[in-house]
């Protein structure tokens, strides 16, 4: 067994122990979802429906959606929660998914349902929240070693971030195939690829996780961190010494979704997971963390993002980040990859 799979069963059944083992129903469950926020949510729907047993296996959007790819003909989970649009977008086109109209769907805000709801078709998706580009920055760190908050993305370009960036891989995680799909609709291909080539003279080294980036600059490892406004925000508010900043030219944003898997054994348990997982009480969860969350009316302002943080996302093309994806992480790879942290 590879040091991989030990680590997701691992994970899988430590997660299924809080879940309740005397559920009568068995369902595994994929997830992107922030392990420290995966355990509330796990016991959070075990209140409400003790009668399932799940067993979380939980990775990076990149490994969860590679996982997903590689088991197509002999699919292994029941539902995929909590992994991009980007990537249900992929999972889609392969045929991976099952339609299905979760009871509740029509509260949310249309643009976190699939599309094809819009034509009558029930959807193959739906959404849960969003989570969005920023930087943190560890002013002490900063300070000691003369290295500026930057405000924009434009700044970490500039000779005195030489050696002070981290980035997450875009290959391995939602975030960091986020920052390259918006960096490309904010600016254009040759714009972004122009950008990313003088960003990669800066970058120390790209991470394996999206949250790695923040987590190293919150412990003075380094000064900048790529990273995700979530991460960045509760970092903060737990003291750590860092200043979460959303750059000015806008900012690149996903949203966490969930599916029912294609071919899948416990359809009815599934619904009812789905079912939740749009539900006000979810949403009400997601809250805790996100500022953007799929249910109109629930969001409350979060400590350390902005007021305006949803007029600051840019527009989003999720289409065009899912198809054009494998390409886009061909050429990051060749261009780029010699300074990823080995897997």
């Amino acid at each position: 067994m590879s040091l991989f799979t030990r680590s997701l069963l691992g994970t899988a059944v430590a997660l299924a122990m809080t879940t309740g083992a005397q559920a009568a129903t068995e369902l595994t469950v994929y997830t992107a979802v922030e392990s420290d926020d995966l355990q509330k949510y796990a016991e959070r729907f075990n209140e409400a429906h003790p009668e399932i047993e799940i067993n979380w296996v939980r990775d990076s959007t990149g490994v969860i959606t590679a996982r997903l790819l590689a088991e197509k003909d002999n699919p292994q989970a029941d539902v995929v929660w909590g992994l991009a649009a980007t990537s249900l977008l992929v999972l889609e086109e392969e045929g991976l998914l099952s339609r299905y109209a979760p009871e509740g769907i029509e509260a949310l805000d249309p643009k976190f349902v699939d599309p094809a709801a819009r034509d009558g078709q029930d959807p193959a998706w739906v959404g849960m929240d969003a989570w969005v580009a920023a930087i943190c920055y560890n002013t002490i760190e900063g300070e000691r070693q003369g290295v500026p908050m930057p405000t924009s993305w434009e700044d970490l370009t500039r000779p005195e971030y030489r050696g002070q960036v981290i980035m997450p891989n875009p290959s391995s995680s939602g975030t960091g195939y986020l920052d390259v799909a918006s960096w490309m609709q904010l600016w254009g291909e040759e714009g972004a690829w122009d950008y990313m080539d003088r960003l990669h003279e800066n970058i120390a080294r790209y991470t394996h996780s999206g949250s790695a980036p923040c987590n190293l600059a919150a412990s003075g490892e380094a000064v900048v961190g790529v990273s995700f406004a979530f991460r960045g925000a509760r970092l903060e508010s737990q003291g750590a010494p860092i200043e979460v900043v959303f750059p000015e030219e806008g900012l690149g944003w996903d949203m966490e979704a969930a599916a029912i898997i294609e071919g899948g054994d416990n359809r009815e348990a599934a619904e009812t997971l789905l079912d939740w997982a749009v539900s006000r009480q979810a949403n009400e969860l997601y809250n805790e963390g996100y500022a953007v969350v799929a249910y109109p009316g629930v969001a409350q302002p979060i400590d350390n993002y902005p007021e305006d943080i949803a007029e600051r996302m840019i527009d989003a093309d999720f289409a065009w980040a899912a198809n054009h994806r494998d390409r886009l992480l061909e050429e990051w790879q060749r261009r780029y990859d010699g300074k990823s942290d080995s897997q």
